[in-house]
This record gives C-alpha cells, structure tokens and sequence, in this order.
C-alpha cells in the first residue's frame, strides 16, 4: 500500500529518490520522456526546473507516493495552466511508477490520488498525453480517461520509430 503526499518538503534525499526513480523507469522502457540508457546527470536538469515549479515554489504540484519504507514508488506531476481561462484543468506529466513494484496496481493507485489531487485542488478536469504504440491509452481508459486526439507520428523514439502522441482527459467531477 501507498502512501500518497501532494507537494511534499522536497529536501535533498526525496529529490534525489524521486529523480533514481525516474532514472530507473527511464532504463526499465517507460515512456517519461527519455529512452535508454539515461543517467541521473542526463534527467537532473530537467527535474530541478520541474520541481522548482512544485508546491510552494510555484504552480504545479508534486504527488509523490511513497512505500512502506518511505521511499519513493510512484510520482507524477500536475502541471498548472498559464492561461487563466483554463486555471480549471492541469495537465498530468511524468506518471511513473519504480520498475521493481510493477504489477502491484501502482499505477492504478497512482492515477487515482492523482484524482483525488486534483479535486483537492479545485480542478474540474486533468489532461495527459502519452506515447501510442505501448498500451498506454488502455491503461489510461481504465483509469477514467477518454481519447480526445492523437498527432500522428509525433513522438521520434528513435529514426525510424515514430509514435503517436495520444491526448487523454478525464472530468473529475464525473469520477466524485
């Protein structure tokens, strides 16, 4: 069982537990925004304009959910809209769970506080893409989102291996 936190104190050790956790989902195949092989220093920049963002620090909100030994399993981000029009939506990025608890309905566990996050935090909808061609969008769906579009070809994984990038969204006051 998890243990979820929205915008936990991000001292050093979760930053550098949550970055090896994207590190090692990264080298494990997931789709968050690398392809192997990757290392800390490859993702460190990226993260630390991430969370600058988080909590406290700006608009965007870390969910991170942690194991029974206080390490981190799981993480995703809801990423604020600039527009004030749309301040009731965020979008969902970088939805992760550590390779070695696969399996456990993690990821299930995740999207849901993701959810309850979101309501948490007033929001009406969550928004997310993902990279077509590896079953995400069947995981999503059971998860209470619906396919708004895709752009073909978006998503160059390697030359000569293009995926669809796939948008997703889900209202969250359908889900209360």
């Amino acid at each position: 069982m998890l243990r979820f936190v929205l915008d936990p104190e991000l001292t050093e050790d979760l930053f550098d537990d949550v970055l090896d956790c994207w590190v090692d989902v990264t080298n494990a195949g997931g789709a968050v925004g690398w392809v192997p092989p990757v290392t800390a220093d490859d993702i460190r920049q990226v993260a630390t304009v991430t969370f600058a963002r988080c909590g406290e620090n700006g608009p965007d909100s870390l969910l991170v959910g942690l194991d029974g030994e206080g390490r981190v399993a799981a993480w995703a981000v809801l990423v604020a809209n600039a527009n004030p029009l749309m301040a009731h939506w965020r979008t969902v990025m970088r939805v992760m769970v550590h390779p070695k608890h696969q399996g456990k309905g993690y990821g299930a566990d995740l999207m849901r506080a993701v959810a309850d996050a979101g309501l948490r935090l007033g929001l009406e909808a969550l928004k997310l893409t993902c990279r077509g061609g590896l079953g995400l969008e069947s995981f999503y769906a059971g998860c209470g989102y619906q396919e708004i579009g895709r752009q073909p070809l978006a998503i160059r994984v390697a030359p000569g291996d293009d995926r669809d990038e796939v948008a997703m969204v889900t209202f969250l006051e359908q889900r209360a």
